[in-house]
């Protein structure tokens, strides 16, 4: 059962960080909170923030404060900010606790491994400056309540999160600041982070790209790894032209590192040996005007059952993204030079 619980968290974890990813000249400021209970020795509630992917802040249970994941996080920040931070993170401890009760009482259930998460934050275009953005909360892997912005109200998915809807849309106050955080403020955090960060959060980082087959009659899968930032494509075409059938696209996933790694695979079932040339890997990173082009050839058989393909190396990624995303949580904001600007979010966990 706690495999399974670990899964699930896994699964909503890897959900909720690829939501709203990033597109084209695209920046990010994402939140996210959670609160376990009946894990041993692992933190009750961890909280992260994360800029264009990047993680800014961090805190745990265990060690009880709010610490920089940045350095240039680090330097924009005094003591004050990561101490007051620490006191708010403290204090959300105990609502998730209470949330992870209630959940239970509705759901008609006792012990095991439970789990409430949070995530809300904002994508800006920088070039259109449209803003977009989001607040969903989930229990043991599933949504439980989303924010709609265009109808400013609550949505439940499930019959047990009705209660919370309907207590939460009456709060029209919270409703508003809801609203003003995700539009207004959010997306100016993002220009201030993205401008203190600059050189790490603009930089170009090409990856490297393999081609390897599993097994002689698996998939092809182009692997490209170690690129930033995330504004990638890939795709396999064949004689120039990109194919739409027997190609299954993956998902962009985050490396320990903090750059991005991708896998687009090709069945080659029905492609004949002799045929192999005329297939091609296309990496494509925004920024950068040359593309990444691999040439499909017979020796990729030479990686056939090797431990370095790219299923084992996403699952070694997946897991680190896990530990990434349960670690979550942080509030954000900048430095006291701007002080005409709020400095601290609304705090946005509540009972359910």
């Amino acid at each position: 059962m706690l495999q399974e619980k670990m899964k699930t968290l896994l699964a909503l974890s890897v959900i909720l960080l690829g939501t709203h990813g990033a597109a084209a000249v695209t920046h990010s400021l994402k939140y996210f909170y959670t609160g376990s209970s009946g894990i041993p020795s692992f933190p009750d509630f961890l909280t992260v923030g994360l800029v264009d992917g990047q993680p800014i802040s961090y805190y745990d249970s265990v060690i009880r404060k709010v610490i920089p994941k940045q350095d240039w996080m680090a330097q924009t920040e005094g003591p004050e900010y990561w101490e007051s931070e620490t006191q708010a993170s403290i204090g959300a401890e105990p609502v998730f606790k209470g949330n992870i009760d209630t959940a239970k009482q509705r759901f008609n259930q006792t012990g095991g491994v439970h789990i409430v998460q949070v995530m809300f934050g904002c994508d800006w275009d920088d070039e259109t400056d449209e803003v977009t953005g989001y607040h969903q909360e989930g229990y043991d892997g599933e949504d439980f309540i989303v924010f709609d912005l265009k109808t400013e109200t609550w949505i439940a998915p499930k019959p047990e999160a009705v209660i919370t809807k309907l207590k939460w849309d009456n709060d029209k106050a919270r409703i508003a600041q809801r609203k003003n955080y995700l539009t207004q403020i959010c997306p100016e955090w993002v220009k201030k982070y993205v401008n203190y960060g600059s050189s790490s959060l603009l930089r170009t980082d090409l990856p490297s790209v393999s081609v390897l087959q599993k097994t002689p009659s698996s998939p092809v899968s182009c692997h490209a790894t170690g690129f930033y930032p995330d504004r990638a494509t890939m795709f396999w075409s064949k004689d120039g032209q990109e194919l739409h059938e027997d190609v299954d696209h993956g998902e962009i996933l985050s490396n320990h590192d903090g750059t991005f790694q991708m896998t687009v695979d090709l069945n080659i079932s029905s492609v004949k040996p002799e045929d192999w040339r005329r297939y091609d890997c296309v990496f494509q990173l925004y920024g950068v005007k040359d593309d990444i082009i691999t040439k499909l050839d017979k020796a990729v058989r030479i990686n056939a059952g090797s431990s370095e393909s790219p299923v084992g190396a996403i699952i070694g990624v997946v897991v680190g993204l896990f530990i990434l995303a349960v670690c979550i949580a942080g509030v954000f904001i900048w430095r006291g030079r701007t002080s005409n600007v709020q400095r601290r979010p609304p705090r946005t966990v509540k009972s359910w």
